[in-house]
């Protein structure tokens, strides 16, 4: 393509959409019109131009103009309970749903893997020994040790807090670096898997391991499902770059990112009722199993939130990505 040509035929029609923009006094229907014509237009040129002749800053100007018309032709809203709600109702569920493919694989390997190590470091000393000193590991495992103080050591308000930012934390880099080939997202899933490992094996070998469960499934059935969820669909973002599918390459990241950012959102309020759990259930008078069984109704409540409201809102068209008229334009691209 001669761009010289291409700018010279269509510079008018730019200028044109530039003037109709700049308009202070508001437009005429036929004005109206117009504008969504030009920008329908000037949309198709940049494509052709990125694909065909990329010219730095006439890609620039011309990106410019098709996002200001954009704005003009489509308008701006604000977000509503409505948009709360639909996203809590549907967006979350499904994007959790469509990825179920990926985080319960990931889950059950992961918990496999935690209990071959907790197993392993159980059945041999020596391996304890290389984790810490004799006394050390007596002072973590005895009766009100550190294992059983650590939920109790700070203010139930403020140890919850700590705990839901750091999940948190965990849970939207698994999402973020999945882009990475999913290869952190291994390396952070290995890291809490052996920190379980650990206290499974240690716990186990001094005859205390009912107190380590009794500790740690009240908050960590649920905890542990969001960072697989989030493993999972990190896992998921790393293979789209790899296999995008029927879509281009491009627009399989900007939907799966978009559906990634939104679970970052939903995780978090997660990981909040975990964290919750962690920080006035966990460390509670109450009997062991009934802090057990809280654990569990809330991983089954949430597990019938994904299953039922995602499946339905997936069987209907949802993904998880934002509503349509808020995705960028799509425009024809050369071939």
């Amino acid at each position: 393509m001669d761009l010289d040509v291409f700018v010279s035929a269509h510079r008018a029609e730019w200028d044109r959409l530039d003037a109709l923009l700049r308009r202070q006094r508001r437009l005429t229907g036929p004005e109206v019109d117009e504008l969504v014509t030009l920008y329908q237009r000037t949309a198709t040129h940049l494509s052709l131009i990125q694909s065909s002749a990329p010219d730095p800053q006439l890609t620039g100007r011309l990106s410019q103009l098709v996002a200001r018309a954009r704005s003009a032709v489509t308008g701006t809203r604000r977000a509503s309970w409505r948009d709360v709600t639909r996203f809590l109702t549907h967006g979350f569920p499904a994007a959790v749903y469509r990825s179920r493919h990926w985080w319960v694989p990931t889950a059950l390997l992961s918990t496999l893997v935690a209990a071959l190590l907790g197993w392993w470091i159980g059945a041999h000393p020596d391996v304890q020994a290389a984790i810490a000193a004799p006394d050390a590991l007596r002072e973590m495992t005895r009766p009100g040790g550190q294992y059983e103080t650590y939920y109790s050591s700070h203010p139930a308000a403020s140890f919850a807090a700590q705990v839901w930012t750091n999940n948190a934390q965990a849970a939207a880099m698994c999402l973020v670096l999945g882009i990475f080939l999913g290869l952190p997202v291994l390396w952070i899933l290995l890291l809490n898997m052996l920190n379980l490992g650990v206290g499974i094996g240690l716990m186990s070998s001094a005859g205390r391991l009912d107190v380590f469960l009794g500790l740690i499934l009240p908050h960590g059935l649920l905890e542990l499902t969001a960072v697989f969820v989030a493993a999972g669909t990190g896992l998921r973002l790393g293979w789209t770059l790899i296999d995008p599918g029927p879509r281009t390459r491009r627009a399989a990241l900007a939907e799966e990112g978009r559906a990634a950012l939104g679970m970052a959102i939903g995780l978090a309020l997660v990981l909040f009722v975990s964290g919750a759990i962690e920080g006035f259930v966990t460390p509670s008078g109450l009997p062991t199993w009934a802090r057990i069984a809280i654990g569990i109704l809330a991983e089954l409540a949430f597990l019938t939130y994904v299953y039922v409201l995602g499946g339905r809102a997936v069987r209907a068209g949802d993904t998880g990505d934002v509503e349509e008229h808020e995705r960028s334009a799509a425009v024809p691209t050369a071939a």
